[in-house]
């Protein structure tokens, strides 16, 4: 009887643990999510956070919050995110370069981006076109080439260590190309540089770049990633154009991540709602602006996408033999 008495007053103990520990998951949230987002607003992670965490509050029932800590190339926004509780109330929006490039490009880092974080939701940022001045006459990467040869050109980038740095410098190493490189504060003066013809080219969003599109002086020559892209579907993938190389596959990307240590039962509910939330008419509309052809990807599949891409972005960014700063 003692010994059945035991039995049972352990099994009470265990289900009044699993009990509590389910009361604890299912708790959550019950307070306002706050998403740190590392880039100022008005742009497309800004716009991403807002759109997705606003379908986030209204499926959990809780505020989520949205406040911009721009500085050091997301650098801030990760180590506020870090030292902050890893129970499922502060995630961060962001872009690649503070999970990746920032290795790289700066001497010392607050945070360890594989052991600090882990990544909710990859969401696509779009295709990068490659863009020339309609003076050049260029239609194609193989009439860009032919021009570059015979006149000095200039080509415009979004920042130290971007796609549109990488590009342009693979372009110049595989064509022997002399290229050379201007970095702006961001797309809008890279892009009116472009049109005043101070620059002959330039890489970066079909959203910013749409000024120059839309009046012929910019015209799209190239795009990156396996396929076209849906705004501009009359032109080709590098790859259509013999323009081999894992730079010129790379997908463009944000992520919402959380905490390494947050619940995993939390991190795979949001997770989901932000594969719903890219489906709604909210987020779909976002999309078409931004010119973006993919909605938030599953979890597994922005683990993959991860794990396979992040080597070749820091490869790449090794290549170009920057100093930390």
């Amino acid at each position: 009887m003692r010994t059945s008495a035991r039995i049972w007053a352990a099994a009470i103990a265990c289900l009044t643990i699993a009990a509590s520990e389910t009361a604890w998951a299912e708790a959550w949230p019950t307070r306002a999510i706050k998403i740190v987002v590392s880039t100022p607003a008005g742009g497309i992670t800004d716009a991403f956070a807002r759109a997705y965490g606003d379908y986030i509050s209204q499926k959990l029932g809780q505020p989520v919050i949205v406040e911009n800590k721009t500085g050091a190339s997301g650098a801030l926004a990760a180590q506020s995110v870090k030292d902050s509780p890893a129970d499922g109330y502060t995630l961060m929006y962001t872009i690649s370069s503070t999970l990746l490039g920032n290795r790289l490009l700066l001497k010392s880092l607050a945070y360890d981006p594989d052991k600090d974080f882990t990544i909710v939701a990859v969401t696509p940022s779009g295709h990068l076109p490659l863009v020339v001045h309609s003076a050049t006459n260029a239609k194609t990467i193989e009439e860009f080439v032919a021009y570059a040869r015979g006149n000095k050109v200039t080509a415009g980038s979004y920042g130290i260590g971007s796609f549109a740095h990488i590009a342009i410098a693979e372009l110049n190493r595989q064509f022997g190309l002399d290229i050379s490189i201007v970095h702006y504060r961001g797309e809008a003066p890279m892009w009116q540089d472009l049109a005043a013809g101070v620059i002959q080219a330039a890489v970066g969003s079909y959203q910013a770049a749409l000024p120059v599109l839309d009046t012929g002086i910019g015209r799209p020559i190239a795009v990156p990633t396996p396929v076209r892209m849906k705004k501009l579907p009359e032109t080709k993938t590098f790859a259509e154009q013999g323009v081999t190389g894992n730079v010129f596959q790379l997908i463009s990307f944000t992520a919402l991540v959380a905490p390494a240590a947050m619940p995993a039962d939390r991190i795979d509910i949001l997770a989901k709602l932000m594969v719903e939330g890219g489906k709604t008419e909210r987020v779909q509309k976002l999309l078409d602006a931004f010119g973006v052809d993919q909605p938030a990807m599953d979890r597994a599949s922005s683990l993959a996408l991860y794990e396979k891409e992040g080597p070749i972005w820091l490869e790449s960014i090794k290549t170009l033999g920057l100093e930390p700063q």
